[in-house]
């Protein structure tokens, strides 16, 4: 028996409605989450960057996982062991490929194409997460701005976790 509490089981995605939560270049749309499924220690997201298009630097108190659909672009992967972020590793990404960021490592994930769309499936743990922006990779890590609750999880507030 299959329990159904706030919708069907098996969703067609381009009926979920996606957001750019104030970003241009950006599309987010939370396949499974917080709000929508109940889920207490996973989401899982869609996300699509217009080439040029990147996330701030920033780091979080959960795990991440990324599988590349679609596209190309470039992971900027820092330090969370020492006081600032350092100059970031890069690691370039493509389809097909996956990649995973720890816990509280700063990071950027840049559309660098200049043609195709960077298409991402991003599991999140704990959700939802303290998001801390840099301005830039020098900058202290006990001086990044707090956004909390982020964009995509203002709704999330309801259930809150222990975060690190």
């Amino acid at each position: 028996m299959v329990l159904i509490l706030l919708g069907s089981v098996v969703r067609n995605i381009s009926e979920i409605p996606s957001s750019n939560c104030g970003r241009d270049g950006l599309s987010h749309i939370t396949i499974a989450g917080a709000v929508a499924d109940r889920l207490k220690e996973v989401e899982v997201w869609l996300q699509t960057f217009a080439p040029g298009t990147r996330t701030p630097i920033h780091r979080h108190s959960c795990e991440e996982v990324f599988v590349v659909l679609k596209g190309a672009g470039t992971l900027l992967l820092g330090s969370s062991s020492s006081k600032y972020p350092g100059q970031p590793q890069e690691f370039k990404i493509h389809a097909n490929s996956t990649f995973t960021v720890p816990i509280n490592d700063p990071h950027q994930v840049w559309n660098t194409g200049e043609l195709e769309d960077l298409q991402m499936l991003v599991i999140i743990s704990r959700p939802p997460v303290k998001i801390f922006i840099y301005e830039d990779w020098s900058m202290p890590h006990v001086a990044a701005k707090l956004k909390y609750p982020y964009y995509w999880d203002q709704e999330c507030l309801n259930s809150p976790k222990d975060e690190l």
